[in-house]
């Protein structure tokens, strides 16, 4: 075997697993989703999960990769490897939008809207900033996703959390605002450990290389990075609402670590681990604070995904004019200004469409009743919901 081709077959089986571990992040949004909703929306929140990785596999193969990349020529390893790499980001980026939109949007309306982000909306981001296209031309930097996946992703949730409303009981008449806890928190705690295992394949597999010493240290210190922001993510989301509410508020030190995962993918690589620390600690911060703003405009995510992906990434993008050489506060600005105009705008034609002609959203007595009975057919949590009704 040549050098050349025990590179080719290093960097290949270094995508493959990096995927795969993508992949697995699906099982960590199945569970923290599980485990922030209420019993009687737990079984709809897996079909959704399981359908939309599934829908958006098919649909990338079919339509996106190909508006993404066209018929670029990959020499340096299998070119069915980066298919499959970048197929399961595509699942990423529509898993965000399950959560916001959780417990009270038609599932075949949501399978809609997965088929064409999919498809179109996400693409042609991709295409802007990974394919060449003029985000990419004009120096943006986002390496792993903080804008191209995550803020994308978000865009489109809120878009869709508008046109939907909030769920029944959320807010009442006087402005109050009524929590509505999640049934099942070892479920969203396991979520949660599950994606930030995921996410070191998600930004360690997009250096798409690790045949050579230089590569293979860059590798490490993305891991490391990576690990480090999700760290002090949790750290700080945990002080600040130690400090505001006297209380070790899981759900906020859960979203904390994923707001810290979100920051870093904008450059992972570039980034020191002082400074990983520092981006981690100030997106924790900035996600619990996000997260209680929204609420008061009575902008309703279950799950506070629009926070953790839209605003952390957000924030990423504009770190990354701190810590590369390579980027600009102003560039990075404007490339994220475009991402968030383009899939903001186009899901919001989409999902208006969608209500007019068919109707988004459950009908009160379906939302009453829960989305497992009115959409599946199939309680999560049969035993116990009878036990509650004898």
């Amino acid at each position: 075997m040549t050098i050349t081709e025990l590179s080719y077959a290093l960097d290949t089986l270094f995508i493959l697993l990096s995927a795969a571990l993508v992949m697995w992040m699906a099982a960590g949004f199945s569970m923290l989703e599980a485990g922030l909703v209420r019993t009687k929306n737990t079984t709809e929140i897996l079909v959704k999960n399981i359908l939309l990785y599934a829908l958006a596999c098919l649909c990338y193969f079919f339509f996106g990769y190909h508006l993404m990349y066209g018929h670029a020529a990959i020499t340096d390893y299998s070119p069915n490897a980066y298919l499959f790499f970048q197929m399961v980001f595509v699942a990423t980026a529509m898993s965000i939008v399950s959560g916001a939109v959780a417990e009270r949007m038609k599932l075949s309306m949501f399978l809609v809207f997965t088929v064409v982000m999919t498809s179109v909306i996400y693409p042609l981001v991709g295409n802007w900033t990974w394919g060449g296209g003029f985000l990419s031309a004009m120096g943006f930097v986002d390496f792993a996703g903080s804008g191209v996946v995550h803020m994308a992703g978000a865009s489109a949730a809120l878009a869709g959390v508008i046109i939907l409303g909030p769920r029944k009981g959320k807010y009442g008449h006087s402005g109050a605002i009524y929590p509505i806890p999640g049934a099942n928190m070892p479920l969203a705690a396991l979520g949660t450990l599950i994606l930030w295992f995921g996410w070191l394949g998600f930004n360690g597999g997009s250096l798409l290389s690790i045949h050579s010493v230089e590569n293979a240290d860059t590798v490490a210190v993305i891991f490391l990075n990576t690990n480090l922001s999700a760290a002090s993510g949790a750290v700080c989301a945990f002080i600040v609402t130690r400090l505001v509410w006297r209380k070790a508020d899981l759900t906020m030190i859960l979203n904390g670590v994923l707001a810290g995962l979100v920051a870093i993918t904008a450059e992972p690589a570039a980034a020191t681990p002082i400074s990983s620390v520092l981006i981690g600690g100030g997106a924790g911060v900035i996600v619990v604070i996000a997260i209680v703003l929204l609420d008061r405009i009575k902008i309703d995510d279950p799950v506070g995904a629009i926070s953790v992906h839209g605003i952390a990434g957000f924030y990423g993008l504009l770190c990354v004019g701190f810590t590369s050489a390579s980027a600009t506060f102003s560039t990075q600005l404007l490339g994220a200004a475009t991402i968030f105009i383009w899939v903001f705008i186009s899901s919001l034609v989409l999902w208006s469409f969608l209500a007019k002609a068919f109707g988004i959203r459950l009908s009160m007595e379906h939302e009453y009743i829960g989305a497992d009975i009115s959409e599946c057919g199939v309680e999560a949590y049969p035993e116990f919901v009878a036990s509650k009704t004898r």
